[in-house]
């Protein structure tokens, strides 16, 4: 069983940046993909970035691409999820999760089998 423990989340003003960090109980790289996710109340689970551990191939959702950057530090079984330029419509709880298939489909939340329990970020304007 793979703990997933998130943090970093926080309030912040439109413009501003958060880190996010996803520690993991065991190796990340058995994983085959991690992921950040974002809810927010009565909408759906919505990927947000995703790593191949072993590759270091990265995905991004359209709305975050050129702000936020995903990144692992294997020594410390570690996956960060840096938000730069922050926004209001990024609001939401922000999950980590791991998996370990890869069908092509980064963002589909069927191929992670562990998830975290969340971290709130709150971006005001």
């Amino acid at each position: 069983q793979v703990q997933l423990v998130e943090s970093g989340g926080g309030s912040v003003q439109a413009g501003g940046s958060l880190r996010l960090s996803c520690s993991s109980s065991e190796n990340i790289r058995r994983s085959m993909i991690m992921g950040w996710f974002r809810q927010v109340p009565g909408k759906e689970r919505e990927g947000v970035a995703v790593i191949m551990t072993g590759f270091s191939r990265r995905y991004y959702t359209d709305s975050v691409k050129g702000r936020f950057t995903i990144s692992q530090d294997n020594a410390k079984n570690t996956v960060y999820l840096q938000m730069n330029r922050l926004q209001p419509e990024d609001t939401a709880m922000y999950y980590c999760a791991a998996g370990g298939l890869w069908r092509g489909r980064p963002f589909d939340t069927n191929d992670y089998h562990y998830w975290g329990q969340g971290t709130q970020v709150t971006v005001s304007s």
